[in-house]
Parts: structure tokens; sequence; C-alpha cells
């Protein structure tokens, strides 16, 4: 977040870098858990914390630059607040809500979708600033065209990804539905 809000060179290119390696350390951090080292309570509660607080800071950093509108990280936020919340319910009648196929799903895309708009302030930044004026102008125009795009999908599929624990899940409401 520091990176993306200060005006220094290149600070767009090692903002990109730097979560670029986030997101390759926390993949291969859950691949060494589920595969050689094991999975532990501390790692089942703060993986997914973790990724939560990375994917949120990279949106709110977005609102911030204007690239992607509040009204969709409101919703990858509360989507966040509701799942957690729908997992401390069941635990508190003992059953642990697993990471679904949905929920893995929505983290890659919005981090895809993160890198991506990432690359487009590295290059919107840091390279096209020795190009043309009118090639600057024509690019932006294009970046937050397609930054507002990925944010709409990643909101759509955050949607669904929420709706689909809740219908996964729904027992787990019975009468306070």
């Amino acid at each position: 977040m520091a990176l993306l809000s200060i005006s220094m060179p290149y600070a767009k290119s090692v903002a990109l870098f730097v979560f670029v390696i986030a997101a390759i350390t926390d993949f291969l951090d859950g691949y060494l858990a589920r595969n050689i080292y094991g999975v532990t309570s501390f790692g089942r509660l703060m993986d997914p914390l973790t990724d939560k607080v990375m994917v949120c800071a990279a949106f709110v950093s977005f609102v911030e630059l204007r690239l992607v509108p509040a009204w969709i990280v409101v919703i990858i936020i509360a989507r966040e607040f509701l799942v957690t919340g729908l997992r401390l319910l069941a635990v508190s009648k003992n059953i642990i809500i697993p990471a679904g196929k949905w929920g893995k799903h929505k983290t890659v895309w919005q981090i895809i979708a993160i890198v991506a708009i990432l690359l487009g302030l590295a290059i919107q930044h840091d390279i096209l600033p020795v190009m043309k004026p009118n090639l600057i102008e024509a690019y932006d125009i294009a970046f937050q065209t397609i930054s507002y795009a990925l944010g709409c999908a990643v909101a759509l599929i955050t949607v669904t990804s929420g709706t689909m624990y809740f219908i996964e899940h729904k027992d787990l409401l019975g009468r306070h539905i």
C-alpha cells in the first residue's frame, strides 16, 4: 500500500514485485503445509486471514488511486466478514468449514486481477512516461476501463463464492433465517 501511495521512481513496479512475491510465497506455504510439513491449527486460521488482508489492502489502494470504485471493495470486504461469520457459527457447533472450490477460485481471480492492475500501474507510471503524451492519454483511458471491468468481474465472482458458501451450509443457519 505504501508503494502505491508514494511518488517515487519505479514504486509501482516494486509494488507489483512485492505483491507477486507475497502471492507466490503464500501459495508455496499452503502447498508445503498440505503436502510436506502438515497443516496446523495456526495455519488454518492465519493463512486465510493473511490472504484477506493482502487482497483487501490492494483493493483499498485501488480505490484511493481511483481505479476501482468503493462499492466493489465493500462487496469484497462484506463477503469476507459474512463467510467468516458463517465459519464462526460453524465452529460454535463443532463444525469446521474448509476453504471450498468457489472460495479458492475467488482468491485466485482476485490475485490475478490485482496483478493485472498492478502491472498496468507499473506500465503507466514507470514505462510510459518516456513515451509520447498522446499514447499516455489513450493508455490511461483503456487502463481505467480495464481496471473497472476487472473489479466488476471480481465482484461477481466474490458474490457468487459467498452465496455458494451460504447455500452449501444453509443447515447451519437453520431457524436463524
